[in-house]
């Protein structure tokens, strides 16, 4: 945007310049000429005088002495010539050329001759001029005069290059106010593109400087200013209804189960213990479906702070605490790639939740003799942490849906879960400038990565191949959250 402006005022500027500097140039080339041709006009004129009783006579006289001397002492070429073209006397740097051809016949018709109208740099040839030689009205012959316009030349020269050098001082002048007018006017978009990006990007406090660039603007900074403080306040109490109306349906939800529990003793018919059970079920759904809300509502507000930990050393902790769950569902759960520490810089709880979540996941959905790694690497400058399954895995537009608010895939609706599990582990990433991806696994399963960017002050290794499914297995996560 600040280079379109600059262009279009520097095009203003050149189009004013050239529209002033080139009749002014041709101007002061004419009137070089004009100056120097009145000089030989002259001259010409004092010759052809002279010239006169040469003629009627037929001996040169003193002009023979006066064409030598003004050729010694100016360097101008002059010759007189009767009415039938011969050479009466001449001076010795004149020739015929061109030129005189032309001006001889102006001259011998009675007219005066000076050719050309202005000398240019590009130009070549001398300046001619002819005057005829009257003698009561006859004319007898002419005078005509060589003059090089090399002087001429290099004086209209001159007078053009001081013009380019104004103008271009010009040009300049005109680009460095172009450049900070259009930085005053785009100051105000500049802050508001970037302001913006940073909200999208989580960042909600960030705001525009509302006393940059003209009134129009600064009057949209602060309307852009007023719009964002509404829409913060908005998440904020969104989120806030969220956290609290979840917290405060526990109590009435535990109450209730005890109720529905404390009924079962009473019931004697089949059928009515199945719904008892199943009762007892949907409280217990109803309180993971709260517990997940609570923790997506913390998650969203936690975009803000930054804290360094340890990728590898939190792998190990949560694999070692979801070893009890996997073997109970007959899973093999493994960990590669922890034996060196891995600095992430990340929301807190960013990486154990996650983990949580894609470790609960992969064992829920991999089944009875299924095999679930985790493995934590080096990549991109970063730390990614993967965790690949053996179950079902997801289609390419499951994929693309998975981490949308209770979704579930429709062949796992009486699976166990609330369908926020991967939608807090999007929010988490996301907050921690990280990213999640998930892809078909082979031949089978989903690989779930979720990676981390590096503190600014750790270095961070190469990447390097992770390790096979069964290399060093370290068999070692905490809220149910359904992937599907």
């Amino acid at each position: 945007m600040r280079r379109r402006l600059v262009i279009s005022y520097l095009l203003l500027m050149v189009l004013v310049l050239l529209a002033l500097e080139t009749p002014l140039a041709a101007t002061l080339a004419t009137r070089e000429t004009d100056r120097v041709r009145a000089d030989r006009l002259a001259d010409a004129t004092r010759f052809a005088s002279l010239a006169g009783p040469a003629l009627r006579g037929g001996t040169p006289g003193p002009l023979d002495a006066e064409l030598a001397a003004y050729d010694d002492l100016y360097g101008i070429g002059a010759a007189v010539v009767d009415r039938d073209r011969r050479t009466v006397v001449a001076s010795t740097r004149w020739e015929f050329g061109a030129g005189t051809d032309l001006a001889l016949d102006t001259a011998l018709a009675g007219q005066q001759f000076s050719r050309p109208e202005a000398v240019r740099p590009w130009v070549g040839g001398p300046l001619v001029v002819a005057v005829p030689i009257n003698d009561g009205g006859e004319v007898l012959g002419a005078v005509v005069t060589t003059t090089p316009a090399a002087k001429v030349r290099r004086t209209v020269t001159a007078w053009w290059l001081l013009l380019a050098g104004i103008g271009l001082l010009a040009v300049l002048a005109c680009v460095s106010t172009a450049f900070g007018l259009a930085g005053w006017v785009l100051r105000p978009v500049t802050e508001l593109d970037a302001v913006t990006h940073e909200i999208a990007e989580g960042h909600r406090r960030a705001r525009v400087r509302p006393r940059l660039g003209p009134p129009e603007l600064r009057r949209l900074a602060t309307s852009f200013n007023a719009m964002a403080d509404a829409v913060s306040d908005v998440m904020d109490r969104q989120r806030a209804f969220v956290a609290h109306a979840s917290h405060q349906l526990r109590n009435p939800l535990t109450a209730l189960r005890l109720r529905v529990e404390e009924l079962g003793p009473s019931l004697t018919d089949p059928d009515g213990r199945a719904e008892h059970q199943l009762a007892l079920e949907e409280t217990d759904r109803l309180a993971t479906v709260l517990d997940a809300l609570l923790t997506l509502a913390r998650a969203e507000r936690e975009e803000n702070q930054r804290v360094t930990v340890d990728a590898a050393a939190i792998a190990a902790s949560r694999v070692a605490a979801w070893l009890p769950l996997a073997r109970h569902r007959s899973v093999t759960l493994a960990l590669h790639g922890a034996g060196t520490p891995a600095y992430a810089r990340t929301v807190p709880t960013a990486v154990d939740q996650a983990l949580d979540a894609l470790i609960d996941n992969a064992v829920k959905f991999s089944g009875a003799g299924g095999a679930v790694t985790v493995t934590v690497r080096p990549a991109d400058g970063g730390i990614a942490l993967e965790v690949r399954d053996t179950g079902p895995g997801m289609t390419a537009g499951q994929l693309d849906q998975a981490t949308e608010r209770f979704w579930r895939a429709p062949d796992v609706q009486n699976v166990d879960g609330a369908g926020l599990g991967l939608t807090i582990v999007a929010v988490l990433v996301d907050a921690s400038d990280g990213r999640l991806t998930m892809r078909q696994g082979e031949p089978r399963g989903l690989v779930a990565e979720v990676w981390f960017p590096a503190p600014d002050d750790e270095p961070v290794e190469p990447d390097e191949p992770a390790p096979a499914l069964g290399d060093d297995p370290v068999e070692p996560v905490g809220s149910d959250a359904g992937r599907r």
